[in-house]
């Protein structure tokens, strides 16, 4: 594994881990803690480290968090589409027609979103797992999930900002135009796995082809270690999107 920077900040930077094949398929992570720092990339090193192991190249992305001196809308986002564009640019063999990319909870916001981003740059996006993701914004801010992370993230609520919401919210963007994998824990009691329900009826609706995968009395952290039968479920459906 080395820290490959993808932009001039400290935050501006992923872990690349290389497995032992040529041109092998990406895996893009993007961790959570509702887009707070001190939450990091850490968080996914248990699962880089399996996935790298099972023939995957992987991205582990940090992008500039709130509490940062500059953070939250719009630079959290332009730091994730920037880190996945600049898979284009590593000196190294990978296989670019074979992009996924997988976040979990605020991660899996951005997972989605980046996602629909993608449609227009240089490295596509093939597919995405969003693990229970924050999928809709204006709901999530209803419910007051992450305290005022939603109105930090953003400048505000969705009243004084609704183009904001609108535009940075997956269940707004729909289609996202990409193969979607949706993995909720029914017992999670941080991020509702209502809002998975919502946003995958939404997406079937527009097209997109996606699947939501409820994990009975799962929840929320489960996702982060490689050992559990959630992270067995992404494993298994990476398998058949990409190989390996």
């Amino acid at each position: 594994m080395q820290a490959v920077p993808y932009g001039l900040g400290p935050d501006q930077v992923g872990d690349l881990y290389l497995p032992g094949q040529d041109r092998p398929p990406i895996v893009c992570l993007l961790h959570g803690g509702f887009w707070l720092a001190p939450y990091g990339r850490d968080q996914m090193d248990a699962i880089a480290d399996d996935l790298v192991s099972n023939g995957y190249a992987v991205w582990n992305l940090e992008y500039r968090r709130l509490g940062a001196s500059v953070a939250g809308w719009v630079d959290t986002f332009a730091d994730v589409a920037a880190g996945i564009e600049h898979l284009a640019e590593l000196p190294v063999s990978l296989d670019l027609a074979r992009v996924v990319v997988v976040g979990h909870s605020a991660g899996g916001h951005l997972a989605l979103w980046v996602a629909a981003k993608a449609r227009l740059s240089p490295v596509r996006v093939l597919a995405v797992a969003a693990l229970a993701p924050i999928a809709d914004l204006a709901r999530a801010y209803e419910l007051g999930l992450g305290g005022d992370a939603l109105a930090r993230l953003l400048g505000g609520p969705p009243g004084q900002f609704p183009e904001r919401y609108r535009v940075a919210s997956p269940i707004e963007m729909l289609p996202l135009g990409a193969r979607q994998l949706v993995l909720h824990g029914t017992a999670d009691d941080l991020v509702p796995v209502e809002l998975s329900r919502r946003y995958a009826a939404a997406a079937h609706d527009a097209g997109d082809d996606v699947e939501l995968v409820e994990l009975s009395g799962t929840g929320h952290m489960e996702f982060l270690d490689p050992g559990s039968e959630a992270h067995a479920t992404l494993r298994r459906w990476l398998r058949a999107v990409v190989g390996t």
